[in-house]
């Protein structure tokens, strides 16, 4: 079975949020003072969303990455994900995390089934780590690096670039990948909390480029179907590779094959699309074909592209934690 949307596109990807908290407070992704969480009642139990993947799954779904908030906050995860990579079709299990308890979880992640990790880090620097994320420690997110490294993870590294704050160290995340088999993917700010004077924020992709290709010489790497909006390079003769995503200056929406359901139990078939349908119902129910239904109806309602560009912008400005990134 496949996911189809109107314009042709096959949705084969989940992004499944298991939380709304986090650990870190990082400056584009939500508020200074934080946000309102949700209560217990308000997020899905594991067997809801359980039930939203294995009926995704049974729907065409063929990737789940797992997202927060800060997903190993949540209790419990280990063996959520033990059950979630057990779900009969699905080929991809993923998770994102912010590295904070990768030093004490990663060979239980990998026990469970987990196959790929990808790590958000913003800065190699301690004082613009702290400063990005509101105080978190960067020693610990290297450690917890490491520690996936030992336990056998194909690891990718995301930073969001930002200019006058970290674009200063384009070239050291490269140079991670000389001598490591990482994936350091390089992400165009996004507004998603609509700070003032964001768009002096974003460092293009292709200025991105320029600059890795003023010090390294790089290769384009074929794209892999279920790799998502990263064009992929390889500099010459490294161990690793490195990525971009242009969401603003470059849309990827043509390609998007992904839809994503919050914490709360709200799908979505775009991140900066306000349309949501909420599962709740049919998970309370227990009721596998409606939820299906609701599945299929939010692709069938995904939007060609999105409205980033500055001058149409139209969503309303949201936590990226709240949505699941």
């Amino acid at each position: 079975m496949e996911l189809t949307d109107t314009f042709g596109r096959t949705i084969n990807y989940l992004r499944l949020s298991v939380t709304d908290r986090c650990n870190m407070r990082c400056v584009y992704c939500m508020p200074a003072d934080g946000i309102p969480l949700l209560t217990h009642n308000d997020i899905l139990s594991y067997e809801e969303l359980l039930l939203v993947a294995k009926t995704a799954v049974a729907s065409g779904i063929e990737k789940i990455r797992v997202t927060g908030g800060e997903p190993l906050v949540r209790k419990g995860i280990v063996p959520f994900l033990t059950r979630l990579a057990a779900i009969p079709g699905l080929r991809q299990l993923v998770l994102t995390t912010n590295g904070l308890y990768l030093a004490e979880m990663a060979e239980s992640l990998r026990q469970a089934g987990v196959q790929r990790l990808n790590i958000s880090l913003d800065s190699l620097q301690p004082e613009t780590f702290a400063g990005i994320t509101r105080g978190a420690d960067l020693h610990r997110v290297m450690a917890g690096i490491a520690a996936a490294e030992q336990a056998g993870f194909p690891l990718k590294i995301n930073v969001v670039v930002m200019r006058g704050v970290n674009d200063g160290e384009i070239l050291d995340f490269a140079a991670m990948t000389l001598d490591r088999p990482l994936t350091v993917r390089f992400i165009e700010y996004m507004p998603a909390i609509r700070a003032d004077n964001w768009e002096d924020l974003i460092v293009p992709g292709e200025t991105i480029l320029d600059r890795i290709g003023n010090r390294f010489r790089f290769s384009p790497m074929e794209r892999d179907a279920s790799a998502g909006p990263a064009r992929t390079f390889r500099i010459d003769g490294a161990a690793g590779t490195i990525g971009v995503i242009t969401p603003v200056s470059g849309h990827f929406c043509d390609e998007c094959n992904r839809i994503r359901v919050t914490a709360s139990g709200r799908a979505r078939s775009c991140l900066f699309s306000d349309i949501g349908y909420d599962l709740k119902p049919f998970l309370a129910a227990g009721d596998e074909s409606g939820l299906a239904v609701a599945l299929h109806d939010i692709v069938a309602r995904k939007p060609g592209r999105h409205s980033l560009e500055s001058a149409e912008q139209q969503h309303t400005p949201f936590a990226m934690s709240a949505i699941g990134g």
